[in-house]
């Protein structure tokens, strides 16, 4: 026979989980971003939300909160092209579309595409190549929807521990998956894959979970346990705690990226390519960390 006491427990908790299930606040993301450029080594370059040929956004809308992050590929420079130049216009464009409410929350890959299209239709030339990652906020779904094209990518943290993550997307080691824009005659030879092809997900969100999302100078040079320990250190959900925080973990990986010594995780999938490669993986690094906030206007 049940006491009171626990039948009034057994009452709570079944109460509080339906209250947990029919939640009907908005979520919202607070979102702080930091970087660095590859070959700015004493300190943060920005250039409106450019990190060296990385390039991010954060925008919102009145039905969701839309983060997007693209690397562009460093080759176009041999040819005189500014790899930024393709990534940049790529993460403008998909904010515009945001902001202008022309997508729908639960297809991050139709913003992908959408703004893709419209740099193939340019009336500027644009050359170069980008990976992407985009990630949408549902606010009164309370779901979270992502996809991701090449080697950027996203965790979400609870708790302490990776609930979900990116699949990275490789042709072979280091090419990952990218959108591309070649010179006339050469679109065979040039490596392009379409937005369709990106990795799709979609999962619901708690207040409180962290979302990273990030260019692969972050992933290639800290595993997973350097990321959750930097996470630790994050005490509070306001907006100066989340930046010093994305701060850290940003500075972390630039300073492991120049360590000849270190096993990082490039190095790591290097050797299992049958290559001898030690040390960090100099490179762009973006960092946007979010917390997952009851909406307030």
């Amino acid at each position: 026979m049940l006491s009171v006491l626990s039948y009034g427990r057994i009452v709570a908790r079944a109460v509080l989980g339906g209250l947990s299930q029919t939640d009907g606040r908005d979520y919202s993301l607070i979102t702080a971003s930091c970087g660095f450029g590859k070959d700015f080594r004493k300190g943060i370059l920005k250039k409106g939300m450019c990190y060296g040929d990385d390039a991010c956004f954060i925008a919102r809308h009145k039905s969701a909160d839309v983060l997007g992050v693209a690397d562009g590929v460093g080759g176009w420079r041999d040819y005189g092209v500014d790899p930024s130049q393709f990534s940049a216009t790529l993460m403008r464009t998909c904010e515009r579309l945001v902001k202008e409410g022309r997508f729908t929350p639960s297809s991050p890959v139709g913003i992908l595409t959408s703004g893709y299209y419209e740099l193939l239709q340019n009336k500027v030339p644009l050359l170069g190549s980008s990976t992407a990652c985009i990630v949408v906020l549902d606010r009164q779904s309370h779901r979270i929807h992502t996809c991701n094209l090449g080697d950027s990518g996203f965790l979400v943290v609870r708790g302490g521990e990776v609930v979900h993550r990116s699949d990275e997307q490789q042709h072979y080691f280091n090419t990952p998956f990218q959108l591309s824009i070649a010179p006339p005659g050469a679109e065979g030879v040039v490596l392009s894959d379409s937005p369709e092809a990106a990795d799709s997900s979609s999962f619901d969100v708690q207040l409180g979970d962290i979302i990273l999302t990030a260019s692969d100078g972050l992933f290639d040079n800290m595993p997973d346990y350097m990321i959750l320990q930097e996470l630790k250190k994050l005490k509070n959900t306001n907006y100066d705690s989340i930046q010093q925080t994305a701060r850290s973990i940003a500075e972390q990986a630039h300073q492991l990226a120049y360590d000849p010594n270190y096993m990082s995780p490039f190095a790591q999938f290097a050797c299992d390519n049958g290559l001898n490669v030690r040390g960090g993986k100099p490179d762009d690094i973006t960092v946007l960390l979010s917390i997952v906030a009851e909406y307030t206007d």
